[in-house]
């Protein structure tokens, strides 16, 4: 038996997303939100630097910002539809 998924989408506070980043990640999605990509969420593993995860324009691609600010196009994780 399968339980529906409750989770729904949450506004998205710009601030909160960006809140606990590194310098280096701050400056690295400011370029990338200059070249048409997008903060879309911020995964915070424990114990670990926040990883934001942007997509470009028209979601097909996305990447994920290191804690160094080095992009990421094969993070070790899979995103969800």
């Amino acid at each position: 038996m399968t339980t529906p998924d409750r989770r729904r989408p949450q506004p998205q506070d710009e601030a909160g997303l960006r809140a606990g980043l590194t310098r280096e990640q701050t400056a690295a999605i400011a370029t990338l939100e200059q070249l048409g990509w997008s903060l879309q969420f911020v995964r915070r593993p424990m114990f670990r630097d926040p990883v934001p995860v942007l997509f470009q324009t028209g979601g097909e691609r996305w990447i994920a910002v290191e804690g160094d600010g080095r992009l990421d196009e094969n993070p070790a994780f899979a995103i969800r539809d």
